[in-house]
């Protein structure tokens, strides 16, 4: 049987991987090199970094059931964040990225792996509205509150925010720090919005409208976005550094 390759999402994906290789270097500019750029910090940049990550998180869920083992595939990506973990607290502490958005990808791909039995069993559109409704209601969750955003609706139980563990989960204590920082609550529901929906369109002629090529160069990039997310930041820094220094 022939494996049904969606190059739109290959491409949307590429875009994605673009503007987050342009998001960073620009993170590099202003952290590291001292660049006052104050629109990356206003409201502005703000929704620039969020689209980008809603962007892969919805996109790794709606592609999740394309392969044959999503826990494998999970683990494959769980330790690439673990990579980047271990590698920014040797070199770079204080900027250092504890549960990253690889972290929480693959630990998604692991949960959706596990419970994929009782997954199909729900109605896809009714597991895409419950998910999506869920994701809405604890998107502030990190910073203690139900809500979405500037909408609150009411305080979370402060004794949850205790440790690494609860971080993982969604509870960070107050010393907790990271750069990138993606918890299973709220970011699971946003990847579980976009598995149901892939089984809501996937025997729909929208799903065959995905199959056509659109831009090939995009297509690469978003076959290719795990090895060049985990090169992308090296090879800016190494290219500022290489450059600043000529400049001096």
């Amino acid at each position: 049987m022939k494996k049904i390759r969606y190059r739109k999402l290959d491409a949307i994906r590429g875009i994605a991987l673009i503007n987050m290789i342009a998001y960073h270097a620009i993170w590099d500019l202003v952290y590291l090199y001292g660049f006052q750029w104050d629109w990356y910090q206003s409201e502005i940049g703000y929704i620039w970094q969020q689209g980008i990550c809603w962007t892969f998180i919805f996109l790794s869920g709606f592609c999740c059931s394309l392969g044959s083992n999503p826990i494998k595939r999970g683990l494959t990506v769980f330790l690439a964040g673990a990579v980047i973990t271990a590698v920014t607290l040797v070199i770079m502490p204080e900027n250092r990225v504890v549960f990253g958005v690889l972290t929480l990808i693959g630990s998604c791909m692991i949960i959706a792996g596990v419970l994929e039995r009782w997954l199909k069993r729900l109605t896809p559109v009714l597991g895409m509205l419950l998910s999506f409704g869920l994701f809405i209601l604890t998107r502030n969750v990190n910073g203690g509150q139900f809500g979405f955003e500037r909408f609150v609706l009411c305080e979370v139980e402060p004794g949850l925010y205790d440790n690494l563990v609860t971080a993982y989960v969604g509870f960070p204590a107050k010393d907790f720090y990271s750069t990138d920082y993606f918890s299973i609550i709220p970011w699971l529901f946003l990847f579980m919005t976009g598995y149901f929906l892939f089984r809501v369109l996937e025997k729909t002629k929208a799903a065959g409208t995905l199959e056509k090529s659109v831009c090939v160069p995009l297509e690469w990039l978003g076959r290719h976005s795990l090895p060049l997310y985990m090169l992308h930041q090296p090879v800016i820094y190494g290219v500022f550094e290489l450059m600043f220094r000529i400049v001096k």
